[in-house]
């Protein structure tokens, strides 16, 4: 069992009843945001948990699943609390714990491939001790007992929803071992795989594949997002209908693809993922983070649409659920972004479809053939004659291309250095390479025009004819007008960005 521990519990009064009524009506829209540990069974719970809510004598609040299981609480099987779309309380007021957590969700201490904490912390440009005082501060547990609760939750996630045999589940999980994943299970849980496998329904098959159940909060505009990605798809690497999206990926050197199925009945996702091999099951819990990255799954759009609403004048009608549109890698995303610099959408996804179409693997996994999106190692030294655009932007596309191989995992700001590669770029990677909330594209055209479009006032013009001092005038009235703007909508930019791109 997990230490107890009081960090993590809600204490405040006006939540607690927020969250009463939440967890009474099971509102989907707060699954996630909150647990609710009932201490006459002894176990935690989503706020959409089916079972007879217990008497709230009984119950406590929880902000996170760590902090319930800290309590001796262990997760219902029932609503499973593994299933749970993810949150992030600390977003905008603690840069480094929000990046370690995201590292650490995507699996990077788990597995043969697990970096030591003091990497994590070179990484985070932090050193080990703050990391550590970060994560018991703000979880009460370290960084290592976090990892290992993700890895268990993620596996109870597998034993509910797939039929993998337990060795595979193990491995899939980030354990090197059957019996120690066995004892740890039992450990932490107070079950055993054995027994949460038995409780679980029979998975949707996916032929030759696995089929996971992505949760989400409602609202979700799924048909925004799928038309932002129709109007952007690659032919033969991404593919699309009315309740689909999917594409191809790479990740640490393991192929596949998936297809994510909306349901808004059931809020969620139903992802069906193929890889090549059953050994690059390892990367699976990160294949699964970017899906549910790219999809924008762990969103809080409540909390979203009240910091929108607020803005008045600066953004008159907000379009409900938006969520962001990301891409499998922040590589991809820049090479979106030079592609697109100067051009319309409709001929960038044509020189990104000439690009795939050049330079892309084609694989065939399970029934599909398919290409993948160039690797920074295939196109360092490419021509790239069949992209009709100017060399300079064919030479930013070799020279980061080289720049990433040498050093992957590098800051992107360091991309800066490379000619053809600005502030817009490095936005527009951190906007869906990324998946950053709060990033106002504001040196954008259509986002500059909706805002002066949608300003409350006209610029201040001064008595004068000088085109020069006017246009500089301008510029001025407009940086005080998005900085304004960026300050009142953190931590959630990226969403304004959005909302104006839609309002075109």
């Amino acid at each position: 069992m997990l230490a107890k521990s009081g960090q993590g519990v809600l204490h405040d009064p006006v939540k607690a009843e927020q969250y009463r009524i939440a967890r009474l009506s099971r509102d989907a829209r707060f699954d996630g945001l909150f647990f609710v540990g009932v201490f006459s069974t002894g176990i935690y719970c989503r706020p959409i948990c089916p079972a007879v809510p217990a008497n709230e004598a009984n119950v406590r609040y929880f902000a996170d699943a760590i902090s319930a299981a800290q309590a001796g609480l262990r997760p219902c099987l029932r609503c499973r609390p593994d299933s749970a779309p993810g949150s992030n309380p600390w977003l905008g007021t603690q840069t480094s714990l929000n990046r370690a957590l995201n590292l650490i969700n995507a699996g990077v201490l788990a597995g043969p491939q697990a970096i030591s904490m003091s990497a994590l912390a070179e990484r985070l440009g932090i050193g080990e001790r703050y990391l550590r005082q970060l994560f018991q501060q703000s979880l009460g547990t370290s960084p290592k007992q976090y990892a290992l609760y993700q890895q268990l939750m993620f596996a109870k996630q597998l034993l509910h929803q797939t039929q993998m045999p337990i060795t595979q589940v193990a491995f899939a999980a980030g354990f090197n071992s059957v019996r120690r994943f066995n004892e740890i299970f039992r450990e932490q849980l107070q079950l055993t795989p054995s027994e949460i496998r038995k409780t679980g329904a029979k998975a949707p098959s996916a032929k030759q594949g696995l089929t996971l159940k992505l949760a989400y909060r409602p609202p979700y505009d799924w048909t925004h997002l799928r038309d932002f990605y129709t109007q952007r798809m690659v032919p033969e690497m991404e593919w699309i209908d009315e309740q689909s999206y999917g594409r191809s990926f790479t990740l640490n050197g393991v192929r596949g693809h998936f297809t994510a199925k909306h349901s808004e009945e059931e809020a969620c996702f139903y992802v069906d993922i193929h890889l090549a091999r059953a050994e690059d099951l390892r990367e699976l819990k990160g294949i699964v983070s970017h899906i549910r990255r790219l999809l924008d799954l762990d969103a809080e759009p409540l909390t979203i649409g009240d910091r929108l609403s607020g803005l008045g004048a600066a953004l008159p009608k907000v379009q409900a659920g938006m969520r962001i549109p990301g891409v499998w890698s922040p590589f991809e995303a820049a090479c979106r972004a030079i592609l697109g610099q100067q051009v319309s959408v409709t001929q960038a996804v044509k020189l990104l479809g000439q690009l795939v179409a050049d330079y892309g693997e084609t694989v065939t996994l399970g029934e599909r053939t398919l290409r993948l999106f160039p690797q920074p190692e295939q196109l360092t030294g490419a021509s790239l004659e069949g992209l009709k655009m100017p060399g300079v932007r064919k030479e930013a596309i070799r020279a980061l291309a080289t720049f990433v191989a040498k050093a992957p995992e590098a800051d992107i700001e360091s991309w800066l250095q490379i000619k053809g590669i600005g502030p817009w770029t490095l936005d527009y990677v951190r906007l869906r390479g990324l998946s950053l909330p709060d990033v106002l594209l504001s040196s954008d055209l259509v986002v500059k025009q909706q805002l002066l479009l949608n300003s409350p006032g006209s610029w201040p013009r001064q008595a004068c004819e000088d085109p020069k001092a006017v246009k500089k005038q301008a510029q001025k009235y407009y940086q005080e007008l998005s900085h304004q703007l960026a300050q009142e909508v953190a931590p959630w930019g990226s969403y304004l960005t959005l909302q104006l791109w839609n309002q075109q």
